[in-house]
Formats: structure tokens, sequence, C-alpha cells
């Protein structure tokens, strides 16, 4: 992720993982607070774990049958957690205009305890594709991320041609 000293984001330093949600949501705990929040990584998006709306919607617009969709999912979610383990610490930096979706959870991007950020890798090794319904400042890199991820027939484009 590249920082821009004109974006405006806020970032906390102090989080722990205490739950996995899915490929692109994570369960995190304030140290400090000890709350615990939902945080939707910002920019991507991974395919759904479970029959609900967004599937049959996934389903009918790339022609691919739910239950191969659910298990790219589980890929999904056992390539994030091959990345971060439960209990590792981490920092979530979010975007002033792009805090909240409209679920309630908190948007961002994940930084790793060596500096990598999360949603960046998910996108790089074809386990997540960029979410083009909300704009963010990461949206364009994403976008060329996942381009290559699907030339290179990476993750999951290695199953498949579309998610």
């Amino acid at each position: 992720m590249q920082n821009n000293a004109n974006e405006m984001t806020i970032q906390n330093n102090l989080l722990k993982v205490t739950r996995f949600v899915d490929g692109d949501g994570i369960i995190l705990k304030d140290i400090i607070t000890k709350k615990e929040i939902e945080v939707r990584f910002l920019g991507i998006d991974a395919p759904e774990m479970s029959y609900c709306n967004k599937i049959k919607k996934d389903e009918k617009e790339l022609h691919l049958p739910a239950a191969l969709l659910i298990k790219l999912g589980y890929l999904s979610l056992n390539f994030l957690k091959d990345q971060i383990s439960l209990g590792e610490i981490c920092t979530l930096v979010q975007e002033k205009n792009n805090l909240v979706d409209k679920y309630g959870r908190q948007l961002g991007y994940l930084i790793l305890s060596d500096g990598r950020v999360l949603n960046e890798i998910m996108i790089k090794e074809g386990y997540a594709k960029p979410y083009n319904e909300v704009f963010c400042e990461n949206l364009p890199i994403y976008q060329a991320l996942n381009l290559q991820a699907k030339n290179s027939l990476k993750g999951l484009y290695s199953l498949v041609n579309i998610f």
C-alpha cells in the first residue's frame, strides 16, 4: 500500500486477531479497550462461504454453481489463515471517507507485523478480487494486481477464470 501524505487516514496499531469471518473479513480486539471490531478488508472481495443473497447474485452473473463458489470461499479463507494467526498483533489503516460499510463493519487495510498489507496479498496471490462497488485509494493498484494474478493463474484463478 502506498501511503500518500495527502491521503486522509486513521491508524490503530494495537489490535489482535481473535476470529476469522471469511476471505475478506476478520474480527480484531483492541488491546487497550478490549473491544472487538469486525473488519472488512477495504478494496477486496472474496467468494462467499454460505448460500446467501450475494451467492445467488454471483451464481447468476458468473454462471458458476453456488457449491463451487462456496468451495472457492473456503479456499480463500484457508489462504487468509496461512497469512495471519489468531492472537497476532496487526495494524488497521482506514480511509476517513470509507470507515464503515452498509452492514456496520469497519473498513480498512490490515498491515501485518512484517509491514505487508493483507488486502494486497489476497489479491496478488489470487484469493480475492478488487471490490469495485466502493472506491478506495488502492483500487487501481488492486485492479492491476488482480490482472497479473489472473494471467498467471494464481490462487483461485488456477481453478476458474472468474469468481
